[in-house]
């Protein structure tokens, strides 16, 4: 950015809100996904080891199968990649903390290594971008793992069980496929009409904002998903549709053009919807204007990334994790937090202290304002769990059967709540997480309950102390960078459209790449907005930037021929 930008004046530190945080939002359209699956990867290792009569075990195959949780938003071609690479990333953690625990019995030693173990794996989940639900099942296994007694001889046949349940897992996520090869894709595409559907109905920045985020979600979505097919085809021709009605209003709020207007009927894309969410046939839309059957550009795309991937992501994954990265002051807080909350812990006399470890590392969003968030939900959450493990703590002394089906509940009964808000499903998640320590055996009621409020509280405290104090200025360099990398796509678009006879793919081709770079621009913006002790931000540049941006989508659109000219569209 040059000398000359305009910044906005801004204060370093910011009013931290109360009641928003608790606030309940709708559920996600695909809640019972993972908490099916992670029902049935937890319900076969558990039975298996009731028959065996070992559920002494059961700590060791629950690493593997909570990795049933993850991937249920990616396309099955992808998320076989991505579950496979989590099952590997938590056998490596758990031979971390197995073999640390097998070597020594220091507390302090072992809170060093669970908080260097929590900075890792944050760093890489925010750097490969998996999740939900993130680090914190990586963090909430390993750190349990640290304080289990251990000896050396006993690892390899516990990090096996993990495996075992971790190939399990893989089959439950991946195995839907076999049924419904298309469902990531299709659920893209439905959020990509109803959110196109939601700005036509009321246009502003946010809903133009979501919408712009929903389709390029569809679009990675469908250029994830492996080679075309006839579903895919017809999902991509809704997917323009959805593009063509966000094109159709970006004039600046300008009425949308009387040709646009069918394409852009909001009832029409919520019909369409609702029939791709279904499981009957995919809704066949007809072409949008100045479309063939051979959508421009996504094909060549499609190639493109068949044959660069995996080195440029290794790159990519190297690069945010070197010097400079914006994740580096993420990782130095969770190291920071989760030490200071374990050693305090530690200290307040709490024999095994990871639960502080794991409260304080749950925290760390991606800026201040969002961990202050997580630390109201998550306490308030625990608080009520523990109610709710005192309450059933009897019935579940009553046999092992019970102890499992408890813990299959909560473990449902957390993913169904979550995504109305974190405090809602952590009051499922507490007690399961306490209901796992006596399948090795009771413990005190009043000794477990006690430890647990008492990690939560300081977990919680230390852990947004360290939030607010450790700084991350790198935030407002990434939305410089964003900002510049939008002002380039724009202009490739523009030169491509200053072309005498452009073809649809390069059209295409910069669409896509101007769509991408407005939604990491907003991502930087909101990150930035939240943080603290933060120098000013270029507002003014970022709203003139998208405003500028979304008119130039517009005219791509256009051109292309998938909406009217709007006569008050000048330039570009």
């Amino acid at each position: 950015m040059s000398d000359t930008t305009i910044r906005s004046r801004q204060p370093s530190v910011r009013r931290l809100p109360l009641a928003a945080p608790l606030r309940l939002a709708r559920p996600s359209d695909m809640w019972f996904k993972p908490a099916l699956s992670v029902v049935v990867a937890t319900a076969v290792p558990d039975l298996l080891l009731f028959a065996i009569d070992r559920l002494d075990l059961v700590m060791y195959t629950m690493a593997g199968s909570l990795c049933a949780l993850y991937g249920h938003n990616l396309p099955y071609a992808r998320r076989a990649r991505a579950v496979a690479g989590v099952v590997v990333s938590m056998v490596i953690g758990m031979a971390i903390s197995l073999v640390a625990a097998s070597l020594t019995g220091s507390t302090a030693v072992l809170i060093a290594v669970g908080a260097l173990l929590a900075a890792g794996q944050k760093m890489l989940c925010d750097a490969t971008r998996i999740g939900p639900p993130g680090p914190v099942i990586f963090t909430f296994v390993t750190s349990a793992a640290l304080f289990a007694p251990q000896h050396l001889g006993q690892v390899p046949g516990h990090l096996a069980l993990t495996l075992a349940a971790g190939v399990i897992s893989w089959l439950v996520t991946v195995g839907p496929a076999v049924i419904r090869r298309e469902g990531p894709e299709r659920r893209a595409t439905a959020r990509a009409l109803d959110a196109a559907a939601a700005y036509v109905t009321a246009p502003g920045h946010r809903t133009r904002r979501g919408a712009v985020a929903a389709v390029h979600a569809a679009w990675q979505a469908l250029l994830a998903a492996g080679r075309p097919t006839p579903v895919r085809r017809a999902l991509e021709r809704l997917v323009v549709h959805a593009e063509a009605a966000l094109a159709g209003g970006a004039h600046d709020a300008s009425p949308i053009a009387p040709a646009a207007a069918p394409a852009c009927d909001p009832e029409r894309l919520r019909a369409w919807a609702r029939q791709t969410r279904a499981r009957g046939p995919v809704p066949t839309p007809p072409p949008a204007p100045g479309t063939s059957d051979e959508l421009f550009g996504i094909d060549a795309e499609r190639a493109a990334r068949r044959t660069r991937s995996r080195r440029d992501a290794r790159r990519a994954l190297l690069r945010s994790l070197a010097p400079g990265s914006p994740l580096l002051p993420i990782g130095a807080r969770v190291l920071i937090g989760c030490a200071l909350a374990g050693y305090v812990s530690q200290a307040a006399g709490v024999g095994r202290p990871y639960w502080a470890i794991v409260t304080a590392a749950s925290l760390y969003q991606a800026n201040v304002t969002l961990s202050w968030n997580r630390a109201l939900q998550r306490t308030l959450g625990n608080l009520l769990g523990v109610l709710v493990f005192a309450a059933v703590l009897p019935v579940s002394r009553t046999g092992p059967l019970a102890l499992i089906g408890f813990c299959l509940f909560f473990g449902f009964a957390a993913e169904a709540l979550i995504t109305r808000n974190y405090w809602l499903g952590s009051i499922a998640v507490t007690p399961m997480a306490l209901l796992v320590l006596e399948f090795g055996g009771t413990h005190p009621a009043g000794e477990l309950i006690g430890d647990r409020v008492l990690d939560t509280v300081i977990g919680a405290g230390v852990g947004i102390l360290a939030a607010m104090l450790v700084t991350n200025r790198r935030a407002a360099g990434r939305l410089e960078k964003a900002l510049a990398a939008t002002d380039r796509a724009r202009a490739h678009a523009v030169h491509a459209l200053a072309a005498p006879q452009p073809t649809p793919a390069a059209l295409d081709a910069a669409r896509r790449r101007l769509t991408g770079s407005l939604v990491e621009l907003r991502e930087a913006d909101d990150t930035a907005a939240g943080e603290w002790w933060q120098r000013a931000l270029p507002q003014e540049q970022v709203l003139a930037a998208e405003q500028a941006g979304h008119r130039t989508l517009a005219a791509t659109a256009t051109r292309q021929g998938l909406i009217a000219p709007a006569q008050e569209n000048g330039a570009v």
